[in-house]
């Protein structure tokens, strides 16, 4: 990881201490004003909880107040009715013009994975000084009334902390809501608080750095021109078989494209390019350290005459998308893909007309198995239901027990309720764009999981996942 200077940072002051206990108070106001409020808040907080919850149950979130956590984002992330909570509180309080700056910046807080760089007891309030992993951007963070002793007891150099941080000054932090202190971990069970924290809080993976977050964005909406490109539709449906000999024509013509664009000839060795990139020996080491097991066979990889073309890991969906007599793939430019392998069959029952009573309940079975489960997002219920409203409308009035409800005005509030979300998540299969240098450690990145996957497939002990970016 990169050590970035700190931003400069106030001096020392009673005033820095005064005004962070002066924000505290005032963050204190605002909760209760949350808390306490009825009609739309009250209904804002209890859906934005209930997503966020859902979220952080598997994996589990644990250490921390989760219903405390959910309450301190929601102050400053939630809205009502389209209007962000701030600025109802804004609008019902007697505010100073000091106190309505500090309720627009707080807008900037955001929650982070960090590693705890370096320690000042001696400074007033408490410094520390905190690298954000997923970004590596590196913050002044103070210590505040609310940071229970126990905890700051235990906040040390190499520590890392799954915060929020709350901007209370140019250059200056504080904490904000419960945290979890996780330890000083090495590089394996820091990849995994990085991929649990991608579960917990996908808005937030690149919370402090928006040039991150569009650039991952883009990545998202490349994968899609391609997926067209290629396919030729939104959604294809094909046996498992078929499927995957398409996704590797599909993933050849990609890589030849973006290794195209970046100017490389994937005739080339990696060690080759690895040559000409400049890196080193000791930085080949690093990089394969956080490989793991597999490094010796990646460092064969690195060291071999072989050209791109033949070491790049073919996609490997897995088995059950395999062996399926039909899966039906749809992609959309902010959410991604979807592996769907009842798609088909459900599109055909709601095709039909009229239906027998078993073929109902068929229907409906399917309907609820799609609210409940995660991988049918968004895009697929508006694909349904543009398609297919009538039948669906029908099947969900069902389900729902609602003979009142209507799928153009009642959709996005019944699949909100059973926790899905109602906004682009960043796809797993998302990346940043990628130089010369990156290549190298993409290529690394890549190698890790696909021999994480070979290994966990002989254990019967993990799934694999399936995907443009895997």
């Amino acid at each position: 990881m990169t050590n970035k200077p700190v931003e400069a940072t106030h001096p020392l002051t009673h005033d820095l201490a005064m005004q962070i206990q002066q924000q505290m108070a005032l963050k204190s106001t605002l909760s209760d004003f949350a808390l306490d409020a009825e009609g739309d808040i009250a209904t804002a907080l209890e859906s934005f909880s209930a997503q966020h919850s859902s979220r952080w149950a598997k994996p589990s979130l644990s250490g921390l107040n989760r219903s405390e956590l959910a309450v301190d984002m929601f102050i400053t992330q939630g809205a009502i009715a389209g209007s962000p909570a701030i600025n109802l509180f804004t609008q019902t309080q007697d505010l100073s013009n000091k106190q309505q700056s500090w309720l627009k910046q707080w807008q900037r807080s955001f929650n982070g994975l960090f590693a705890i760089k370096s320690v000042d007891l001696d400074s007033k309030p408490n410094r520390y000084e905190m690298v954000n992993w997923l970004t590596e951007k590196v913050y002044s963070v103070r210590a505040n009334s609310e940071l229970v002793a126990a905890v700051a007891a235990r906040l040390e150099v190499g520590e890392i902390v799954l915060a929020r941080l709350l901007p209370v000054a140019e250059g200056e932090w504080t904490f904000s809501g419960p945290m979890t202190l996780l330890g000083k971990l090495g590089n394996p069970k820091l990849a995994v608080a990085i991929g649990n924290f991608r579960q917990w809080f996908p808005q937030q993976l690149y919370g402090d750095a928006p040039e991150l977050q569009e650039a991952a964005w883009e990545s998202v909406k490349r994968q899609y021109d391609d997926f067209l490109a290629f396919f030729g539709a939104e959604k294809v449906t094909l046996s498992g078989y078929e499927l995957t000999k398409k996704l590797q024509a599909y993933q050849e013509a990609a890589t030849e494209k973006s290794l195209s664009e970046a100017g490389i000839d994937r005739n080339r060795s990696l060690k080759a390019l690895v040559k000409e990139s400049g890196v080193s020996e000791e930085d080949i080491d690093e990089a394969l350290s956080a490989v793991g097991e597999e490094s010796k066979a990646a460092k064969m990889l690195l060291e071999s005459d072989q050209s791109l073309q033949m070491v790049t890991p073919k996609i490997k969906l897995p088995d059950e998308l395999q062996r399926a007599e039909a899966v039906t793939v749809l992609i959309h430019p902010r959410w991604g893909e979807t592996f769907l392998t009842d798609y088909s069959r459900l599109e055909a029952w709601l095709e039909k007309s009229p239906l027998s009573e078993e073929e109902g309940a068929l229907i409906d079975r399917l309907v609820l198995k799609y609210l409940q489960d995660d991988k049918v997002i968004l895009p697929v219920w508006q694909r349904l239901a543009s398609e297919h409203g009538v039948a669906l409308e029908a099947a969900l009035r069902r389900v729902l027990n609602q003979p009142e409800f209507d799928i153009e005005q009642d959709l996005l509030g019944a699949i909100a309720r059973h926790g899905k979300s109602l906004t682009p998540q960043m796809p797993e299969s998302a990346s940043v764009p990628e130089h010369l240098d990156r290549l190298f450690k993409s290529v690394l990145t890549f190698l890790g999981k696909d021999a994480d996957g070979k290994r966990s497939g002989k254990k019967r002990a993990q799934k694999k996942k399936s995907g443009f970016g895997k």
